[in-house]
């Protein structure tokens, strides 16, 4: 029952801003598909310090809340896990938002190649497990100022 009510918050949580405008902040990224949407509150790593150190030592994320990697431009995009202490899923996504990949639960410390494919522009990684009890899907799409005019899920002016 606990985790019944645990999921029924989560997917309440999930359905969220219903406006385009409240979802398009800086410090959220709202994530679209066909079972609904969901909204993170995410820091954004836009230099290769930040992109660099990413979610390395954090030992506990909230729920609704991950990193947004941002490239300068679209590329092969690998990661590992050396020294993330979480299990993350990450989101490969392409120039105008689209998820490209869904890796699921990378394993905390693993030094393996994750590897998102050519064309990411934009990596969003949040709690391992969540892509699955959301739904989240290759050909979903990520709404963020940083993707600018050419989104799939463009912010409203």
């Amino acid at each position: 029952m606990r985790r019944w009510i645990s999921v029924a918050l989560l997917l309440l949580s999930a359905a969220g801003a219903s406006s385009a405008a409240a979802a398009c902040r800086e410090d959220r990224v709202t994530v679209r598909g066909d079972w609904g949407q969901a909204n993170f509150t995410v820091e954004v790593a836009d230099d290769s310090a930040e992109r660099g150190r990413g979610l390395m030592y954090v030992e506990q994320m909230p729920t609704m809340a991950g990193m947004l990697f941002v490239y300068d431009a679209p590329q092969r995009a690998t990661f590992w896990m050396r020294n993330t202490l979480i299990p993350l899923d990450m989101l490969f996504a392409g120039p105008d938002g689209t998820v490209l990949t869904v890796h699921e639960n990378a394993v905390p410390l693993d030094e393996t190649t994750i590897d998102g494919g050519e064309g990411v522009k934009f990596v969003l990684e949040i709690n391992g497990g969540m892509a699955g009890r959301l739904g989240i899907e290759p050909g979903d799409v990520l709404q963020h100022p940083s993707i600018g005019a050419a989104a799939a899920a463009p912010c409203a002016s």
